[in-house]
Formats: C-alpha cells, structure tokens, sequence
C-alpha cells in the first residue's frame, strides 16, 4: 500500500506555527497511528508532493519549531 497515497485522504491539520500569509505547513496526524510515518505537506500544494517522516523525526520537527532542545 502507497504511503503517500493514503495520505491524501487523510485529515489534515495546520502548525500553530503558521505565518498569517498562508504560509502554512499541515501534517496528518491519524495517519501516523496508522503507519507509524506522519505525512507532512505544504497547505498552498494540497495536491503537490507529501514528505513522510518517521514519529520520532517529526517530534524532532517541532521541537526545532518551537526552538526548545530535544
């Protein structure tokens, strides 16, 4: 089963981190329950590529976001 395939059925979810223009980044996190890889994508290219990370890379993601250490 295509990973990435899924993931454009799946829902999605904005960062809090988002800048009021739009540039967004949205991630869907009832994928990675799923799969165990969380399907991220740029909101403006709903139909463009998904990059999929692991869990633990993603917590990763949003730590460095939220500029806390791991």
């Amino acid at each position: 089963m295509n990973p990435q395939l899924k993931a454009t059925a799946a829902t999605w979810i904005k960062s809090s981190y988002s800048d009021p223009n739009g540039e967004c980044v949205e991630w869907a996190p009832a994928h990675a329950s799923v799969t165990g890889t969380v399907p991220v994508r740029d909101s403006k290219q709903a139909d463009g590529p998904v990059l999929m990370v692991s869990i633990d890379a993603f917590g990763g993601l949003v730590t460095l976001a939220r500029g806390t250490e791991l």
